[in-house]
């Protein structure tokens, strides 16, 4: 299948995902905790929206934050807490019970996860991704 954007239409994005990443990225929800492929990966390389494709986050800022899902410090293209060139947007949820905020894929709205103010320094962020939003790509070796 061809790139998708947030313009496509739902059957589309059912050929392309499977069942659980079309409730998770197309339908906000939620894979159960400590169940994604992605929780103890360490590999080095890139986590891209399993969408479209779009440079997500980088495991150079991936940690272990002990919740249950891949938690990272920043987004790709991030300077300085300046996110306007990294692939993510942040929108207010309240689904959670309480006021908090969605993280979605710039480029498809693609549902990833959260972010809250409770991460390790430098950045006090953690964002706190589904498995199942992400598709990794390996640092290519040094030529």
């Amino acid at each position: 299948l061809q790139s998708l954007t947030r313009y496509n239409k739902t059957t589309d994005w059912q050929k392309k995902l499977t069942p659980e990443q079309y409730v998770v990225t197309r339908e906000r929800g939620t894979e159960v905790p400590f169940s994604g492929i992605y929780l103890n990966h360490s590999e080095v390389g890139m986590y891209h929206c399993v969408c479209c494709e779009a440079p997500l986050f980088s495991s150079e800022a991936k940690y272990d934050s002990g919740t249950g899902w891949p938690a990272f410090k920043e987004a790709h293209g991030t300077w300085e807490r300046d996110e306007s060139h990294a692939s993510i947007i942040r929108r207010p949820d309240n689904s959670l019970g309480s006021a908090g905020t969605e993280v979605l894929c710039k480029n498809c709205d693609s549902h990833l996860g959260h972010v809250f103010d409770d991460g390790p320094d430098p950045t006090g962020q953690r964002f706190c991704i589904n498995s199942v939003a992400l598709a990794f790509k390996p640092k290519p070796p040094p030529s």
